[in-house]
């Protein structure tokens, strides 16, 4: 039998294992959003503003966060550093990274939010710095490249070594699959 969806004929070994890619859009989160900066290059190396303040916090951005600490993680190659959720108080997140890369995953455990239960996998680079805003509720967790990664934060709440407000679900609780490299 002939297969006549696509123009170009292929061996019956190759025909009966080909697919195709679909591209759906990415998941959406409510309250998480991604900006990009601008990194500045020249032959003397790149500059890069990574967040404008005033008396009310970040300008600028798709939504509001008021910084009460900046932080900076460094991870070392392969590391993955999952999930963590903040619940005791509220704890909105800005992620950058700025070295390496992270695959991050989020994943909606609001109840009653109109997205509970979405998945959504971002990857960030140094190369091209992008901003991403995570609400509290949301769990967050990240994989390192193979050349580790740095990554800035800003926090509109302070963290309290006496009563951390970082509760903690299994590396896989979502699945053993969303680490998993994608070999496609």
């Amino acid at each position: 039998m002939t297969d006549t969806t696509h123009t170009i004929p292929l061996a019956p070994e190759y025909a009966r294992a080909l697919t195709f890619e679909t591209y759906p859009a990415a998941p959406q989160i409510g309250g998480v959003w991604v900006h990009a900066l601008k990194k500045n290059r020249s032959e003397n190396g790149a500059f890069m503003e990574y967040l404008r303040l005033d008396d009310h916090g970040v300008q600028h951005l798709p939504g509001t966060l008021t910084p009460r600490q900046i932080s900076v993680s460094w991870a070392a190659p392969a590391r993955i550093n999952a999930f963590h959720i903040h619940v005791k108080q509220v704890q909105n997140e800005i992620w950058c990274v700025l070295q390496g890369q992270l695959t991050i995953w989020l994943v909606d455990c609001r109840d009653g939010s109109p997205t509970v239960g979405v998945k959504r996998k971002l990857v960030l680079s140094g190369e091209q710095p992008m901003l991403v805003h995570i609400p509290s509720g949301v769990a967050h967790g990240y994989q390192a490249g193979d050349q580790g990664a740095t990554l800035l934060y800003t926090m509109d709440a302070q963290f309290d070594l006496g009563d951390p407000n970082e509760g903690r679900l299994p590396w896989n609780h979502f699945g053993d699959d969303l680490w998993a490299e994608d070999r496609g």
